[in-house]
């Protein structure tokens, strides 16, 4: 790989990432920039919750996979390079070629798709500070040579920018209120095989508010919500005691934001499994803003005395520090935040967008936000519990 135009690259894509661009107008951009130094056929980009490892959004540029599919491969099949796999485990980037040793054919995922014209696929998770974002597929036709080593150490080098692009994006569009009228929860229902049983008004209605381009063929083939069902089937009875392991915070097209969380159903025939669909609670919202703007754990919490009104000095009694450490931390908040005074953090910042999120609700885990963490021991290839929430 030449060594000049990988860094013209990455100065394009973090320019594209300083142009307060929303997540799929930074995806387009950067595809069009990854498609000068490694070239592909097909591709796809997929948005990530940070603490569960689901899929929040996505986007498909000549290629179209159904939600089920997805999920399937994604959540429940064992196979190579899976997105979150690659994130945990630090390996970013991985090409099937190279992960079945010259015989894709070993894939579950690329037999799928073979007699498609599908050849070779390199996959790529996007990760900055320890923090899985986003993923995406660079997809070869069949016809088209392999990719190469050095092609996906590219790929590889450019994941925090890319990460950092993708980060920054959650904070683009002031969330709305509500998508219009108001609306309840809405639930979808699926039978122990994963097929529809029933969907409420209300899920379609939310369904048609995520991003997802194109928009599934059917509100119940969503990318979003059959992750979260797959998910919600791949646990054990009593894995996930708090059911938090099935969950997902989704922005929505307008900016506000909903929780989804799957979960077993008893006292039916087979394992049925539903998923339900909410306006995201403040607690759910409240670690993900933060991790967006890129605040410390500590951060936060001087971010959170700072709304309530506390003095440098209270401040510093309640977390135990200076009061020159408690000055350190509110000048890199504002740096982060891009503001100049506390008063500009409350009004220009956090109090128009996202004081609403801080308020404590009770018995609503916290510090719902996940960073890389080993494999399990046992090599199971789901997500554990220790993955899904981190306080």
């Amino acid at each position: 790989m030449n060594r000049e135009r990988l860094r013209r690259a990455r100065r394009e894509i973090t320019g594209l990432a300083d142009a307060r661009l929303d997540w799929v107008s930074f995806a387009q951009a950067t595809s069009e920039v990854l498609a000068g130094i490694v070239p592909f056929d097909r591709n796809c980009w997929h948005t990530v919750d940070p603490g569960t490892l689901l899929f929040t959004g996505n986007l498909n540029q000549g290629i179209a996979c159904s939600g089920t599919w997805l999920a399937t491969y994604e959540y429940l099949v064992d196979d190579v390079n899976k997105w979150w796999f690659l994130a945990r485990s630090g390996r970013i980037a991985g090409a099937t070629s190279l992960a079945t040793h010259g015989d894709p054919s070993r894939s579950a995922r690329h037999r799928s798709h073979e007699n498609y014209g599908i050849g070779d696929e390199l996959r790529v998770s996007f990760v900055i500070g320890g923090t899985y974002w986003a993923a995406a597929g660079l997809l070869r036709d069949s016809d088209r040579r392999w990719f190469t080593e050095d092609e996906v150490r590219c790929l590889a080098s450019l994941s925090e920018p890319i990460a950092d692009g993708f980060r920054r994006a959650l904070l683009i569009t002031a969330p709305d209120a509500m998508d219009g009228p108001a609306h309840g929860p809405g639930v979808i229902v699926f039978d122990g095989d994963g097929n529809l049983e029933s969907l409420s008004p209300g899920a379609e209605h939310w369904i048609g508010q995520m991003v997802e381009i194109p928009p599934p063929s059917i509100p119940a083939e969503s990318k979003i919500i059959q992750a979260v069902a797959a998910t919600a089937r791949s646990l054990d009875p009593g894995q996930d005691p708090l059911e938090i392991g099935a969950r997902s915070r989704v922005r929505t097209r307008s900016g506000s934001w909903l929780l989804l969380y799957g979960t077993r159903l008893a006292g039916g025939a087979d394992a049925r499994t539903a998923v339900i669909i909410q306006p995201a609670t403040p607690a759910a919202v409240a670690p993900l803003v933060t991790l967006a703007y890129g605040l410390s754990e500590r951060e936060s919490e001087v971010t959170r005395l700072c709304m309530e009104g506390l003095s440098t000095r209270q401040m510093a009694y309640a977390l135990a520090l200076s009061p020159h450490t408690v000055q350190d931390h509110l000048k890199s908040i504002f740096s982060k935040t891009d503001v100049r005074s506390r008063s500009e953090l409350v009004s220009q910042i956090f109090l128009e967008h996202y004081v609403p999120r801080w308020v404590d609700i009770p018995d609503v885990p916290v510090g719902w936000v996940a960073k890389a963490s080993p494999i399990r021991a046992d090599g199971d290839s789901r997500p554990t519990r220790d993955s899904a929430i981190l306080a």
